[in-house]
């Protein structure tokens, strides 16, 4: 029989102090008072705000009269919850409770509440994700059996756990348990951040590769959580955390501001590079995204080089794949320039591991192979992971609301599901269509629909939706997005049109860019030798690559091209 953890909920005052340490000689209190316990002190402020501590200990009594008695005396956060009326406790128990468990138990709180809508302060110490110790197989399940019970007490602060697997916030949480291998990546980086303040170097360059859904962004939110905190000196390091993706900038800030982190120190390069500002350590996301060009308000010729003239270490998450405009290009020689600066310096880390796609080796094989060789091989069967192909995008489309339905019915158990489609449609933020028509669509034959972030929210009081990523709102599902929308996120199904840019000539993928309507890629791009050059083929793949694997269970596929329609249902599976 499974042992059950134990939740006892007291008033956060002296007369809760006072039931922790009389409850000592109780023999259900047993495991409360003789065993290392984990703790969640809340607030409920005015229409279902909470501010909330999370911390664990071996003695709760102890603990709770320091956090009562000293506490308040240096902080603020603490003063706040010692003078509210409606502050309250709940202590947490379970035999199995050692050292190393409690703080993973405590990090996986962390984890969740810091994507809980409700929750608008969040206060702890550091990360303290552990390696390996007995029972760590055990935590899950524990875990899992703490949250149910702390959500029968109060689904307002501990909302269904599904609900929240699924949220853009909780996926680049700084929480999540690191893999064996972006743990040797962190603390590799964690060294060579001390050993360059040190020597007082400028401009020392990490570089983080990985494909699509290696763990890269859960990393670098990590150190970025680890790195606001840490002191050299005595002294706080000046980082900032930087995206030249605006959904993925909004996903960042969320999680600042409620961890209490500034942030201004979160924001994209461009903005960062005008103010002219010195900073010990710069984290560049999708660094693929940086202008290798003068862009709009960027004036200058390469946002990577002018980052690191500002920052004393620049660690940066690149993938070539990735790249989706020319003026993000990065010339050959100055991709091999980049990694042999950074390994002649010990500093380039590679991610290998797959952390999206749920599927086969062979599967994830087949989804590189019409990438990067162009070629549609025989897709092998697949018990973890649906591959699709239809006959109409009406057809796709219906898959995926039945997706979506299920998604909603599911409460969102295994993600969102939704439509996104090449850059093959005309679109333009400033202008209205000159048909007449309300909205740019994606039009293929009698069958048309809204794409790139057109339709209006309907909005609920009780939702910040300006806080939401573009797969989150729930609107939605009623266009077609594309790699601008979905691009660092993940999607349960992907459904994706394949439009007339790709198509299939000679048993061969090909890519053809007078069928493409993304200005950045088609244009030419004025190299370092004078030359212009079209990149556009290059980036209707790397398109086409960002699209097919955004699904972590499935990919539903319509392609424009009756040839590479035909060329894919024949790969499937019989």
């Amino acid at each position: 029989m499974k042992q059950a953890p134990m939740i006892k909920e007291y008033p956060y005052n002296n007369q809760g102090l006072k039931e922790l340490e009389e409850g000592e000689s109780r023999e259900e209190s047993k495991i409360i008072s003789r065993y290392p316990t984990v703790y969640v002190v809340n607030d409920k402020k005015k229409k279902k705000i909470y501010s909330v501590y999370v911390g664990e200990t071996n003695n709760i009594a102890k603990r709770t009269a320091q956090h009562l008695h000293d506490d308040p005396k240096s902080r603020e956060d603490w003063r706040e919850l010692l003078e509210s009326k409606t502050a309250k406790m709940y202590v947490i128990g379970h035999q199995h409770f050692n050292k190393s468990m409690t703080l993973d138990i405590e990090n996986q709180l962390m984890l969740y509440l810091s994507s809980v809508e409700n929750v608008k302060a969040l206060y702890n110490r550091r990360s303290n994700d552990q390696d390996e110790y007995y029972p760590v197989n055990e935590v899950q399940d524990i875990f899992t059996q703490i949250w149910t019970q702390l959500h029968q007490k109060n689904s307002e602060l501990f909302p269904a756990m599904d609900v929240l697997k699924d949220l853009a916030i909780f996926k680049a949480s700084p929480f999540h348990k690191l893999t064996h291998e972006q743990l040797e990546a962190k603390n590799l980086i964690m060294e060579r951040v001390n050993s360059s303040l040190d020597n007082d170097e400028e401009g020392q360059l990490i570089m983080v590769t990985g494909e699509a859904g290696a763990g890269k962004t859960v990393l670098l939110s990590n150190l970025f959580y680890d790195l606001v905190g840490y002191k050299k000196y005595g002294h706080p390091l000046n980082v900032h955390i930087m995206v030249n993706h605006d959904e993925q900038v909004k996903v960042y800030r969320e999680i600042s501001k409620k961890l209490g982190i500034d942030v201004n120190l979160v924001g994209k390069p461009t903005s960062f590079i005008n103010k002219g500002e010195k900073a010990d350590v710069i984290l560049v996301d999708e660094a693929h995204l940086l202008w290798t060009q003068g862009k709009q308000s960027y004036q200058g010729t390469n946002q990577l080089e002018d980052l690191r003239k500002l920052g004393k270490v620049v660690v940066i998450i690149f993938d070539q794949h990735q790249v989706l405009r020319s003026q993000q290009i990065v010339e050959a020689a100055q991709l091999q320039r980049m990694v042999g600066e950074a390994l002649k310096s010990d500093n380039l880390i590679e991610l290998k591991n797959q952390l999206r796609i749920d599927a086969n080796e062979s599967t994830i094989q087949w989804v590189r192979d019409l990438v990067d060789h162009q070629k549609v091989g025989k897709l092998q069967p697949d018990s973890k992971y649906e591959i699709k192909v239809f006959d109409s995008p009406k057809d796709l489309e219906n898959a995926i609301q039945i997706k979506n339905r299920s998604d909603l019915d599911s409460h969102y158990a295994n993600g969102i599901s939704r439509l996104v489609a090449t850059f093959d449609w005309t679109f333009s933020t400033g202008s209205k269509p000159s048909d007449g028509s309300l909205t740019w669509d994606v039009k293929i034959g009698d069958w048309r629909m809204p794409w790139n972030n057109q339709l209006k929210t309907k909005q609920k009081r009780s939702v910040s939706y300006r806080n939401l990523s573009w797969a989150e709102r729930s609107e939605t599902i009623n266009e077609v997005g594309s790699t601008y929308t979905i691009q660092g996120f993940d999607l349960n199904y992907a459904g994706v049109i394949i439009g007339p840019s790709v198509k299939y000539r000679d048993g061969m993928i090909v890519f053809d860019p007078k069928a493409h309507a993304n200005k950045d890629a088609n244009q030419k791009r004025t190299l370092q030798s004078g030359e212009k050059r079209s990149f556009a083929e290059k980036l209707i793949r790397n398109e086409l690559n960002v699209l097919l694997t955004r699904g972590v269970h499935g990919l539903y596929i319509y392609a424009v091209d009756p040839e590479l329609r035909e060329a894919l249902k024949k790969a499937m599976p019989h």
